[in-house]
């Protein structure tokens, strides 16, 4: 049985891998071959008995810069071409649910989790590579950006999730944030359920979601929320 996705992730740490994506329905699915992880350690590409990785920056500063020569290496030993090829960086694009789909409509990628100050520009003009981040702050190195990459792309895939259905309503899906959800007890510390939830008319419970999606997308994030806004008009659809 072939995966639905095939990842390569390239880092000086394997053993953070495949971590947390071994538990729970991604664990579940790596189990059953739904998807697949190869992890490689960069040091492997090392020719010295120390196995170094990195060298002090041309021009000076703080901190160590990961190598050209061994990344080269590792990257020539792993990419396949014409496979999305990853590199988690703070000046990246940021990670969306349309990048996630994109990546996991490809089949494959190849992961190039960074660590110490980064790594020689010439690999990032060398190789293909499209640089991407969790967000606008800095991690120690590109693993943790991966897992939750990986963690993303591996939930859409067809049999991972119990119920297919849920991954349209969830936030970002239809570029709205998803509706408040409630569960039992009906009523706790004194709060009640929206009565409409209780009410058995579907279409009634279609609108309310669909309206506190749009008051949440408007309040939180705004940048959504415009984004929404000009893509329902191009559609021609009421707001």
């Amino acid at each position: 049985m072939s995966s639905s996705f095939q990842a390569r992730v390239l880092t000086v740490f394997p053993e953070m891998f495949p971590g947390y994506l071994g538990y729970s329905l991604a664990g579940r699915a790596l189990n059953d071959g739904i998807w697949s992880m190869d992890v490689v350690n960069i040091r492997d590409f090392a020719s010295d008995k120390h196995r170094t990785v990195d060298d002090t920056p041309f021009g000076g500063g703080a901190g160590m810069i990961m190598r050209p020569d061994i990344l080269g290496s590792a990257i020539e030993a792993t990419y396949k071409p014409n496979e999305p090829l990853i590199y988690f960086s703070p000046r990246g694009e940021r990670i969306s649910q349309s990048m996630l789909e994109e990546v996991k409509d490809a089949g494959s990628a190849t992961f190039l989790c960074g660590r110490f100050e980064g790594i020689d520009e010439r690999v990032l003009e060398a190789y293909p590579f499209r640089e991407v981040s969790l967000g606008d702050f800095v991690l120690s190195g590109g693993e943790p950006a991966c897992l939750a990459m990986m963690d993303g792309i591996v939930r859409l895939l067809p049999g991972v999730m119990g119920s297919p259905e849920s991954l349209d309503e969830e936030s970002f899906s239809n570029g709205l944030l998803e509706y408040p959800q409630y569960t039992r007890p009906a009523v706790w510390n004194g709060l009640l359920v929206p009565e409409v939830l209780n009410s058995g008319h579907h279409e009634n419970i279609a609108k309310w979601r669909l309206a506190r999606s749009q008051e949440l997308t408007k309040q939180r994030r705004p940048d959504m929320w415009n984004a929404y806004l000009e893509n329902t008009q191009a559609r021609g659809l009421k707001k």
